[in-house]
């Protein structure tokens, strides 16, 4: 399922959301203004399980940064078109209805965690390892946990692949977001400790768990959880 839209409207403008995705996109750009030296960025700001828990080091020169701020610099990396428009895909779904729930200052700040939390796990899973692990789909996993805590019963928008056919279907985002997390604990299950087709799984469910765990903590003590989705404004004239 590829969501496309949720049909739960917000009040404010989500300043803090777009300001993250523009962040991530200007980061984008500058790594393909690298060209094949983009590589070394990756191994400076990237999240090396290894070098975080002291198994393993870069070369001199290339440790551009102590290795634990790794944790949150590798969230604005991207390996790919395909990463980025994904990722932000679905930071722009989801991430208005948390702005609105938290506050933007709050909400940045748990984006921040999560997805330090999340590049944790998946260094936690693979301790060893000496590849890099970008994205910011670990920090908007917890964006998707904190979603599924106040708005399950939000509608969403989604495009189903049948094979040559295709369907679009409003699912409750409870069902939209569980079955994504069960696929991430699955993927990761089959992939072992290791990354099944680059991906970082675990970083995905670890994410999608401290935003569960973390989202009362942050949210705004009027939003209550399992609400409703808002109701579209209506138009006076």
């Amino acid at each position: 399922m590829i969501p496309l839209k949720d049909d739960n409207p917000v009040r404010i403008t989500p300043l803090a959301t777009g300001a993250l995705i523009a962040a991530n996109v200007l980061v984008f750009f500058y790594q393909l203004s690298l060209g094949p030296q983009v590589q070394r960025l990756v191994y400076q700001y990237g999240s090396i399980p290894a070098v975080v828990l002291g198994h393993g080091s870069l070369p001199a020169g290339i440790d551009a940064i102590p290795p634990v701020f790794s944790l949150f610099t590798s969230m604005f990396l991207h390996g790919g078109w395909l990463h980025l428009i994904g990722n932000m895909l679905y930071l722009w779904i989801f991430g208005d209805n948390i702005e609105a729930a938290m506050g933007r200052v709050r909400y940045l700040v748990f984006y921040l965690v999560c997805g330090a939390l999340a590049s944790a796990s998946h260094i936690f899973s693979n301790p060893t390892s000496m590849i890099p692990s970008i994205g910011a789909s670990g920090a908007i996993s917890g964006v998707l946990g904190a979603y599924l805590m106040i708005y399950p019963r939000a509608r969403v928008l989604v495009l189903v692949p049948l094979g040559f056919f295709s369907r679009i279907l409003s699912i409750p985002a409870g069902f939209v977001l569980g079955f994504w997390f069960v696929l991430q604990l699955l993927e990761g299950a089959m992939s072992g400790a290791k990354q099944g087709g680059g991906v970082a799984f675990w970083a995905h469910v670890g994410g999608f768990i401290a935003g569960m765990l973390l989202v009362g903590l942050f949210k705004k003590r009027e939003v209550r959880f399992f609400n409703p989705p808002q109701p579209r404004p209506r138009n006076v004239w």
